[in-house]
């Protein structure tokens, strides 16, 4: 007969991280060798400043304080109760006890030899990687870059059936490139790659280094047409310079590279540079051949959507493929970029569709260019669902005569625009932070005049509009436009200091995100009562410290909250360690974001904390750490006690 204790602290333990981890075996192992220990209130378990003892301890039942104490003051910094872990100290160094445990109601403990429990971190991983992660970022390091991604998912979901994944899989270069030298005549080049059955040709020097590209699109394009000669070298069709990868690439590493430089072919060389032999040739088919619904096919088809109908059918598939990577715990740095670059494109056909029927309509296209801003989440490359739309425009400056009718068809242009894009499910901005509002459709030099304003004339409005605007991408058009307007803006912080104060009292403004007793901090009223609000509450918070931090670097042209964090971690050494768990902390918010979204059908701002699993809990509980932090580096650096 089974021993009923022992079975009892398994079926306790099994409940919880990281426990819940590991398999029936392993865990039946530790709970047979665990001491149960009864406490009593006001009971130390172990002293700051203790040699560290021999044993790690979970709370069964009550409540057991975690206390840091300085100059003889005790000062709360956690609070265990049901199922958490604490004392892992002995596990990570010589080093002694940094706080005190005091026992502050009756209390079951389950405390677990170290000796026995080492061996039990050496062979999983993820176990290692959770304690590391959650209780000391010191030992983290060997796995927090290994296992960031695996913090939500329950065991089951970590494979679905229904997804495959096959991002992270090698994909088989062709064994043999077709290849020519450049004084090859194109009639030449394409009876080679009529024998060979490809549908490309590398054009490379007498080393075998890539000089150029010809594809079966080009023939079409450039030769067919007549446009050049059959009897002119390859040189006169070859797009140059080629794109090159190494011979380690991964279909998602392929994704990347077609989608960002919007071409269906690469080139593999032994180092991954044009200076280095060609070794194989990959494609599009290639991709097919492994993947039928990939981000570059899709990013291809919306070239061809005729309509809001047909974009918004290519948004819902992007969202299937966002969801097997969510749920297949693909890196989020890889699914922003692909997101975004989806995102991108939807964007660019509808204002490409928009200004094709305002064509049809006898609109006449002004002179002055103009380039289409992404702001907020999708200026950050942050929107993995569909959110509302925030979006500006800006033209070329024009002499008065001209403005008028200038102005007229970019609000025409961005009203058509905005609209496509609420039938694709880009909901409109409540506050009407879009291209279609006439105050964020202006001139470059009225742009700069209204950033001068907003920086000289610090106002809680005019603070609020920067935190939106800061964050703007060009998507579409003129894009030196968009460049021009980053200089000026960095022209003049330089000259007003005191505005990134104001920017960094704005940071300071969102609600924390727990209580006193590390309780979630819900909505007590309203739509959402009851709910944790992640955007408000722990992304925010995260997005405005890098976006004050990186402007006061006069840092352009990055501005994804983690990656300003890990530019802000290279700039700032002293500081690497807080802004690395900021960008690690943003990312599981990203992804817990977008989890919450698919399960619910919506954005995945609001969720209910009790619906939350224990492990669910204390994860998002660590994101929250960087906040005070960063806010509190904030407070010092910008004097924020003496800002009124």
């Amino acid at each position: 007969m089974e021993n009923t204790i022992p079975r009892r602290i398994y079926d306790f333990l099994k409940e919880f991280p990281p426990f819940n981890l590991l398999g029936r075996e392993v865990l039946m192992r530790i709970s047979e060798n665990i001491l149960v220990q009864y406490r009593q209130p006001d009971e130390v378990i172990f002293r700051q400043g203790d040699a560290p003892g021999t044993h790690i301890y979970i709370v069964r039942e009550g409540a057991v304080h975690l206390l840091r104490e300085i100059n003889g003051e005790s000062l709360m910094v956690e609070q265990c109760d049901e199922g958490d872990v604490f004392g892992i100290r002995p596990l990570l160094a010589s080093d002694n006890y940094a706080l005190t445990a005091k026992v502050v109601e009756e209390s079951l403990v389950y405390a677990i030899n170290v000796e026995g429990f080492r061996e039990v971190l050496e062979n999983n991983p993820r176990v290692a990687f959770y304690l590391a992660s959650t209780f000391a970022a010191g030992i983290g390091e060997k796995y927090r870059k290994e296992g960031k991604p695996m913090l939500f998912l329950e065991q089951d979901k970590m494979v679905d059936a229904n997804f495959p994944l096959v991002e992270i899989q090698s994909l088989e270069k062709s064994k043999d490139p077709v290849t020519c030298l450049p004084d090859t005549l194109i009639r030449q080049a394409a009876a080679v790659m009529s024998n060979h059955e490809v549908g490309s040709i590398i054009v490379v020097d007498e080393e075998r280094r890539p000089v150029g590209i010809v594809t079966d699109k080009d023939l079409r394009s450039k030769v067919a047409t007549g446009a050049v000669s059959l009897e002119k070298p390859i040189t006169a069709i070859m797009s140059s310079p080629v794109i090159t990868v190494g011979p380690s690439i991964t279909v998602a590493d392929v994704q990347i590279e077609m989608v960002k430089n919007r071409i269906n072919h690469l080139c593999i060389t032994e180092d991954g540079t044009p200076g280095s032999r060609v070794i194989g040739v990959l494609s599009e088919h290639d991709l097919m051949v492994v993947q039928g619904n990939n981000p570059a096919l899709l990013i291809r088809e919306v070239r061809r959507c005729k309509n809001g109908g047909e974009l918004r059918n290519i948004r819902e598939r992007a969202e299937e493929l966002l969801k097997k990577y969510i749920y297949q715990e693909v890196a989020i740095a890889f699914i922003s970029t692909v997101m975004s670059e989806v995102n991108d494109e939807l964007i660019t056909q509808a204002i490409r569709l928009c200004q094709a029927e305002m064509d049809e309509e006898g609109h006449q296209r002004p002179s002055a260019g103009f380039c289409w801003l992404a702001l907020g989440s999708e200026g950050r490359q942050e929107q993995l669902l569909r959110t509302d739309q925030d979006n500006a425009l800006i033209f070329e400056d024009v002499p008065e005569e001209d403005y008028d009718p200038t102005k007229g068809y970019y609000l025409k242009l961005a009203e058509k625009v905005t609209r496509v894009l609420h039938e694709i499910g880009y909901e409109y901005c409540p506050g009407e932070m879009m291209a279609s509002n006439p105050s964020w459709c202006l001139s470059l030099e009225e742009w700069k005049k209204q950033f001068s304003k907003w920086i000289f004339e610090p106002s809680p409005k005019a603070v609020m509009y920067c935190t939106i605007f800061f964050d703007y991408r060009p998507i579409y058009g003129l894009k030196e436009l968009s460049g021009q307007l980053t200089e000026h803006i960095f022209e003049i912080i330089g000259g007003q200091a005191i505005f990134l104060g104001f920017l960094a009292k704005d940071a300071m403004q969102n609600p924390p995100p727990l209580t006193f007793f590390r309780n979630f901090v819900v909505e007590s009223s309203g739509e959402h009562k009851d709910e944790f609000d992640i955007k408000a509450r722990a992304m925010m918070p995260l997005a405005d410290s890098a976006r004050v931090l990186i402007l006061d670097a006069k840092v352009g042209k990055i501005n994804n909250t983690f990656r300003r964090f890990e530019k802000l971690a290279e700039l700032e050494p002293k500081n690497k360690e807080l802004y690395e768990l900021a960008a690690d902390a943003y990312e599981i918010l990203m992804r817990y974001r977008a989890l919450q979204g698919l399960k619910n059908k919506d954005s995945g701002r609001y969720f209910n904390p009790s619906e939350l699993s224990k492990m669910e809990r204390v994860n998002l509980r660590n994101c929250f750490q960087p906040i005070k932090e960063l806010q509190s580096l904030l407070s010092t650096r910008y004097q924020l006690a003496y800002l009124r």
